[in-house]
C-alpha cells in the first residue's frame, strides 16, 4: 500500500505550460494536488471554527475565521506528513486504497460540512439570546461557506507561491553554494522580502493612510456639540485651549456631562458645575507640554480647590467613556474636576497595532504632571485624587504605576474598564489572586483593596472593603480583555474554569481555532448591549458610589443617578 507524504507541488502544472485545458479538468488537477493530510485536518479545523466563540459574528467575520482556520489546518495536516515523511515513514498505497481513501474523505466532508454548518447558526443564535442581539438568519452560513473557501483558497495561494519562490532561489543557489547553504538562505531572503513588503509596504502604507485620514475626520465635530461657555471648560471663550484645537473627541468631551442644575435635579444637594479639562493633539509639541498644559487648565479652573480630582486617560483618539465620567460627577455632586488630554489621531483598534507606546507616555506624563501638583498643596485641602481609563486608556493610565500597591499609594481610588490582556498591571494583579478565585472574576487579598467587577453586584464580598478602592470592571464576554496571544497553543484559565453567565457554556478551547475566533471577536466588541461584551454604561454610577462612599450616599441615590443618565 502508498500513501504520497510528500508535499504536493507548487501548483497544477508548470506556470508557462499553455493552458489548453478545460476549467474541470484544471480544477481536478487542483484538487489532485491538494494533500489528503492537509485535507481531512482542514476538515477538522473547519468544523472546530464553527464552534461558539465570546460574542455573535456577523456571517462575512465567521466566513474569515473559517478560511484562516481551514488554511491552518491544511498547513498543520502536510507539516505532520512531511515530519513523517523525514523520519523514514512513507508507505505506499495502492490506487484502490487512495481511491477508497478519497471517497471516504469525501464522504465525511459531505457529512461535517453541512452539520457543523447547522449547528454552528445554532450556537450563533444561543449566543445572541445571551448578550441580548437580534437574531440572524441562518441561510447565511451558506455565504459563510463560499467566504472561508475563498479565504482558504487565497492563503494556501500566498504559501504556494512563497515556496515556489524559495524553490526556485534555492535551485538557482546551488549553481555556487552547497545545496543546504542554499536552501537555508532562499528561505530567509523570501521571509526578509515578505516583512519588508507586509511591513513596509501595506503595514505602514496603510497605517499612514489611516492616521492621515483619521487627523483630517479629527477637525469634524459630532452633532450637537456645541462650544461651552461655562469658564469650567476648556474650549470656553475663558480657556487658553483654543475650541478648535482639542480635536474631535476633545470637544464632545468638554461639551458633554451634566450641568450642576441636572445634578441637583437627581441628587436634591446643592451642586457645583463639574470642570472638564481637556487638551488636543495638535496644541502641544510633545505629551509632555500637553500634560503640563493640562495642569495649566486644571489651575485655572480652580480645580485643585474641589472635593474630587480625577485624571482619566483616553483612548487612542482621546475618546473619555461618557457614562464613567458623567457617573462621577453625579456621584461627586458635581464638586469634581476631570483632566484628560489626546496622544493620538488613532482610534484604539490601530493604535493598539501600531503604536503602544503612546498610550503609555500619555498616562504617564498626565497622571506625573497632576499628581505633582497636587502633592504640592497643603495636605488637608488636597482634593480626592482619582485615576480611571477604558481599553486602551486603561492600558495606559496604569502604565503611571508599578502595580496596585502603587496605585493605593498615590491615588485615593481608581476604575479600570475593559483592560486589555496586554495590560501589565492588570496581568500582574489577576495572576496574584486568591486560590480558588476565577480568572474572570479574581478576589484579591479578601477584597481588601481591589476588586474585580462584571455587574456592580460583584463588588459585594464578604470581607470588609478599605480605603482607597481600586475596581477593575470587566466583562466575561468581553474579547478586549481575553485576547491574547497564547490563545494560539495554551489555554487560558477562563477557558479551564465555569465560564461567564454570558458566554455560550459550550464554548472550548481550541489551539489556534480560539485565537482567531476571539481576534475577530473584537472587531464588534462594542456593539453589544450593555453589560456585555466592550459595552460598559450603567453600572457606573454603582461602581463610582462604592469606591468613593459619600457621607450620607445611598443605594436610592445610586438608582436616581442611574435613572437621570438613562434619559
Amino acid at each position: 500500500m502508498t500513501m504520497t507524504t510528500t508535499l504536493p507541488p507548487a501548483g497544477p502544472h508548470p506556470a508557462d505550460a499553455p493552458d489548453t485545458d478545460g476549467f474541470a479538468d484544471r480544477a481536478r488537477r487542483y484538487g489532485r494536488s491538494l494533500h489528503p493530510v492537509g485535507l481531512a485536518v482542514a476538515l477538522l479545523f473547519f468544523c472546530w471554527s464553527l464552534t461558539p466563540s465570546l460574542l455573535p459574528r456577523v456571517w462575512y467575520l465567521q466566513g474569515v475565521a473559517t478560511g484562516i482556520s481551514i488554511a491552518t489546518g491544511y498547513g498543520i495536516g502536510c507539516l505532520a506528513a512531511w515530519a513523517v515523511r523525514k523520519c523514514g515513514v512513507s508507505p505506499r498505497w495502492s490506487d484502490r486504497t487512495k481511491r477508497i481513501g478519497r471517497w471516504t474523505l469525501l464522504g465525511f466532508t459531505v457529512v461535517l460540512v453541512p452539520t457543523f454548518a447547522i449547528l454552528g447558526a445554532v450556537s450563533q443564535q444561543v449566543v445572541r439570546d445571551l448578550v441580548g442581539v437580534e437574531k440572524e438568519h441562518e441561510a447565511n452560513y451558506l455565504l459563510v461557506l463560499l467566504t472561508s473557501l475563498g479565504i482558504a483558497a487565497l492563503l494556501l495561494w500566498i504559501a504556494r507561491a512563497t515556496r515556489t519562490a524559495t524553490n526556485r532561489m534555492a535551485a538557482f543557489g546551488r549553481r555556487y553554494v552547497p545545496a543546504p547553504v542554499a536552501r537555508v538562505a532562499s528561505l530567509v531572503v523570501v521571509v526578509a522580502v515578505g516583512l519588508m513588503i507586509v511591513n513596509g509596504i501595506v503595514y505602514q502604507g496603510l497605517i499612514g493612510l489611516a492616521n492621515r485620514s483619521a487627523a483630517a475626520s479629527d477637525h469634524g465635530t459630532a452633532d450637537n456639540v456645541t462650544r461651552p461657555e461655562m469658564p469650567e471648560r476648556s474650549g470656553s471663550p475663558a480657556s487658553a485651549e483654543p475650541w478648535e484645537s482639542l480635536g474631535r473627541e476633545g470637544r464632545t468631551f468638554v461639551a458633554g456631562g451634566p450641568t450642576a442644575d441636572q445634578i441637583t435635579a437627581a441628587t436634591g444637594r446643592p451642586t457645583l458645575t463639574p470642570i472638564r479639562v481637556y487638551v488636543g493633539r495638535e496644541s502641544a509639541e510633545s505629551i509632555s507640554d500637553a500634560a503640563d498644559q493640562v495642569v495649566a487648565e486644571l489651575v485655572r479652573t480652580g480645580a485643585f480647590d474641589r472635593a474630587v480630582l480625577a485624571v482619566a486617560t483616553g483612548t487612542g483618539r482621546g475618546w473619555v467613556n461618557a457614562s464613567v465620567a458623567g457617573a462621577l460627577e453625579y456621584t461627586a455632586n458635581g464638586d469634581s474636576a476631570i483632566a484628560s488630554m489626546q496622544y493620538s489621531f488613532l482610534p484604539s483598534a490601530l493604535s493598539f497595532i501600531a503604536d503602544r507606546e503612546s498610550p503609555k507616555e500619555a498616562g504617564r506624563a498626565l497622571f506625573e504632571a497632576v499628581y505633582r501638583e497636587w502633592e504640592s498643596r497643603p495636605a488637608e485641602s488636597r482634593p480626592k485624587l482619582l485615576a480611571f481609563g477604558e481599553s486602551l486608556g486603561s492600558f495606559g493610565g496604569q502604565s503611571a504605576f508599578a502595580g496596585a500597591q502603587d496605585m493605593l499609594a498615590r491615588t485615593d481610588g481608581a476604575l479600570w474598564v475593559g483592560t486589555p490582556n496586554f495590560s501589565p498591571q492588570w496581568s500582574g494583579v489577576t495572576e496574584g489572586r486568591d486560590p480558588g478565585s476565577p480568572e474572570r472574576l479574581p478576589v484579591i487579598d479578601g477584597g481588601a483593596n481591589v476588586r474585580f467587577a462584571s455587574s456592580a453586584q460583584d463588588l459585594e464580598l464578604e470581607g470588609p472593603w478599605g480605603m482607597p478602592r481600586i475596581v477593575y470592571w470587566q466583562h466575561a464576554s468581553d474579547p478586549i480583555t481575553w485576547w491574547s496571544f497564547d490563545l494560539l497553543l495554551n489555554r487560558p484559565d477562563w477557558l479551564r474554569e465555569p465560564l461567564g453567565p454570558d458566554v455560550n457554556p459550550d464554548m472550548r478551547w481550541i489551539p489556534f481555532v480560539t485565537f482567531w475566533q476571539v481576534t475577530l471577536d473584537m472587531v464588534f466588541s462594542a456593539d453589544v448591549p450593555d453589560g456585555h461584551g466592550h459595552t460598559f454604561q450603567a453600572d457606573a454610577a454603582n461602581i463610582w458610589a462604592a469606591i468613593l462612599a459619600p457621607d450620607g450616599w445611598t443605594a436610592a441615590d445610586t438608582e436616581k443617578v442611574r435613572a437621570a443618565m438613562a434619559e
